[in-house]
């Protein structure tokens, strides 16, 4: 009997998800703030922007196999992880090589919350790619069939 890891894997997803968004809203409010010139920077509003794809992402990966299993097709699925993970990638890269070229100038709260969030975003991205891989082996799986049926109704349940 094999163990089904794709909810627990979505619900540390979303959690990280809640935390990255929280830090780098903080981020953001924090450079927005008339005491400091121009605005937040751009892989802070990448990482917000992110955070807010992943909601929309996890609803359809989460919902759609149970309420709408039509449009669960594996190459939808496999799309939206992929799309995903190279977000996460993306964004904490991005604020990594950001952080390091501010990192003497780095101190209090916002430091350490920049820090965190990308820190959450690169353990979000992990999860992302462990998740893409479930996904890209279950299309390697209905391959060949003559026709791709949706995904599987109970993905989320034990086997």
């Amino acid at each position: 009997m094999a163990f089904n890891f794709t909810l627990p894997i979505r619900i540390v997803q979303a959690i990280f998800n809640v935390i990255v968004l929280g830090l780098t809203a903080y981020v953001a409010n924090w450079y927005n703030h008339p005491r400091t010139s121009g605005g937040s920077p751009s892989e802070v509003n990448f990482l917000i922007f992110t955070s807010i794809w992943t909601f929309f992402a996890l609803a359809y990966l989460i919902l759609s196999p149970w309420l709408m299993p039509k449009i669960a097709h594996p190459y939808g699925v496999l799309a939206a992880e992929a799309v995903t993970m190279i977000f996460w990638f993306a964004g904490f890269i991005a604020l990594a090589v950001y952080i390091s070229d501010f990192l003497y100038l780095c101190a209090g709260n916002v430091c350490s919350s920049i820090k965190a969030a990308c820190v959450f975003g690169a353990f979000e991205w992990l999860l992302w790619s462990a998740s893409t891989v479930l996904a890209a082996m279950q299309v390697y799986r209905s391959r060949g069939r003559g026709t791709v049926k949706p995904m599987d109704t109970n993905i989320h349940a034990s086997v």
